[in-house]
């Protein structure tokens, strides 16, 4: 028989870093560059692509996963799902161009943004539980899908360009929240009003 009344309970604090502002910063300045080009302000090109695949991709993934060791099944959904949504959306755009693919059907593109449209407005749903500033950036982020949706359909170059103004101010209000996080927690003061 081992006695255990002389045992201790050693509780072990997590000790890494907050992953969500690389998250959102990864998202927002992302969807910041793609909605200059929506906006009708520059071409596609380079700079979206790397940014999509290696920032709003890959760093997206990497606090994705290191939401999933912060016990957030949220954080991890989010940024791991919006991480492979713009590498997927780079490829939508690439593969045609490489002869991977045939050309990008309208349809095909209308039904990619309907999907992840779909899951943005689910996700805006659950973060009604969390801050008021994660429910603005989704917000925002189902109501630039839904104008895509549309701009898409129609061909209406007009709503594509609106879309494009949403979707800056979606990612700058996701750029607001990873950089309050940021600053609220190197101050270890409330200075930014997340809600």
């Amino acid at each position: 028989m081992v006695d255990v009344s002389n045992l201790t309970t050693v509780k072990v604090a997590d000790q890494t870093a907050n992953p969500a502002p690389l998250g959102l910063l990864a998202f927002g300045m992302t969807t910041v560059l793609l909605n200059l080009h929506n906006a009708g302000l520059f071409a596609m090109g380079s700079a979206i692509f790397a940014m999509g695949i290696f920032f709003g991709g890959i760093a997206q993934i990497v606090a994705g996963i290191m939401e999933w060791k912060k016990n957030n099944t949220f954080g991890t959904t989010a940024f791991v799902s919006y991480g492979f949504f713009w590498i997927s959306l780079v490829g939508l755009i690439l593969m045609p161009v490489l002869g991977w693919s045939g050309p990008l059907q309208m349809e095909a593109l209308v039904s990619f943004l309907t999907i992840w449209g779909l899951f943005s407005f689910v996700m805006f749903i659950i973060t009604l539980r969390l801050s008021k500033a994660l429910q603005v950036v989704f917000g925002f982020l189902t109501l630039l899908f839904l104008l895509l949706i549309a701009g898409n359909a129609t061909g209406s170059v007009v709503i594509l360009e609106i879309a494009g103004i949403v979707g800056i101010i979606c990612g700058l209000s996701a750029m607001y929240t990873g950089l309050g996080q940021l600053m609220n927690e190197v101050y270890k003061e409330p200075i930014i009003k997340l809600g």
